[in-house]
């Protein structure tokens, strides 16, 4: 990560790095696997593909699928953006209303291949699946074993903050600098594909600086009054007043206290938490004002991320492998740098998120 991206970031919840690590050495040392809930109908226009791809980032993959299809680009769907330098599977639909499945076979090689396919009478959303699963394998590790057990055993139990991760905001935190320009000028980009990543841009960071000041104060995995809460996996929320100050649920990491994606409306929270959000919208004003002359509409993102199913093991000495699963709309970044100090190897690029 660039100075630049970590300043968008905010403290480690856990303390300083156990040692330092490689990310990303082989593209096979970063693989993840969405989780799809989704009973198919089996029939209907859309073709859904789940495709693995090894250095190839998401939107290239929708553009030979479009091409050999005959399709335009915007007629291939697919839930989130995965990245280039690593081995990912994901779906992807194709609208062919009519149509037979076409021969996508000159296409598979070594780098992407067809690992299933379906029919449904639905095409992919973005964010429809439930989960993505991970296995990263960190290389030429520099690290007390004793502290990395520590650790890793302390974010099983209790999560880390739910930063939006690097990728977020662009190389050298790129995406900041062009949203913070568009602001200024009080003017949307005119390319809906700019405009959204911008827009999303500014929410994040906003969003990280509220989190941060609640990690630097030890609140981030805390109820504090006039909370708005949310479960893991459920866009419902409810007022802090409404959970029992014993609830198993918060310790069980099933309800976080969240944060707020900057947009129109009333805040769903009272007392010290409106106080602190209002303080962090205040570090950004331009791009307060920019989102709300954008009539985005404001949401909630919970601030704890649970870790779940965490496993790990050391192959050699100077390696570790880890496998778990996050929430959609979650980065693995964020977990580990908790645990080490991040090198990316040239090309290694942490230019997409799931």
């Amino acid at each position: 990560m660039t100075t630049a991206q970590l300043d968008c970031l905010g403290p480690t919840a856990w303390g300083p790095p156990c040692g330092s690590a490689v990310l990303k050495a082989l593209p096979e040392h970063f693989c993840v696997t969405e989780v799809l809930d989704i009973a198919f109908s089996g029939q209907g226009e859309h073709l859904w593909l789940l495709i693995e791809k090894r250095n190839l980032n998401t939107e290239e993959v929708a553009k030979r699928l479009a091409r050999v299809a005959g399709l335009k680009v915007r007629d291939v769907s697919y839930a989130g953006l995965k990245d280039r330098k690593a081995v990912t599977r994901q779906w992807f639909s194709l609208q062919l209303p009519g149509r037979a499945d076409p021969d996508f076979s000159a296409l598979w090689n070594s780098d992407l291949q067809c690992i299933d396919s379906r029919r449904h009478s639905r095409k992919l959303q973005r964010g429809a699946h439930s989960a993505n699963h991970f296995v990263i394998h960190l290389t030429q590790l520099h690290a007390d074993v004793g502290l990395l057990d520590a650790r890793l055993q302390q974010i099983a139990a209790r999560g880390v903050p739910n930063y939006f991760g690097p990728q977020r905001f662009g190389h050298a935190a790129g995406n900041v600098l062009d949203a913070r320009s568009w602001a200024e000028r009080g003017a949307l980009p005119p390319a809906r594909g700019t405009r959204s990543r911008l827009l999303s841009t500014a929410r994040s960071l906003i969003f990280n600086r509220l989190l941060a000041q609640r990690v630097a104060a030890g609140t981030w995995d805390q109820v504090l009054a006039g909370d708005c809460l949310a479960f893991t996996n459920s866009r419902s929320q409810f007022s802090a007043e409404r959970l029992a100050s014993d609830d198993p649920r918060l310790a069980a990491l099933d309800v976080h206290p969240t944060g707020p994606m900057w947009g129109a409306g009333e805040p769903p929270v009272a007392a010290e938490v409106a106080v602190l959000e209002r303080q962090a919208a205040d570090t950004e004003p331009a791009l307060v004002a920019w989102l709300l002359a954008a009539e985005v509409e404001q949401a909630r993102r919970i601030l704890r991320l649970p870790i779940t199913a965490l496993t790990w093991h050391y192959p050699s000495p100077d390696s570790l492998v880890l496998e778990f699963t996050l929430p959609t709309g979650c980065f693995a970044t964020v977990m580990l740098r908790e645990l080490v100090t991040l090198t990316d190897e040239p090309g290694g690029g942490l230019e997409s998120e799931s």
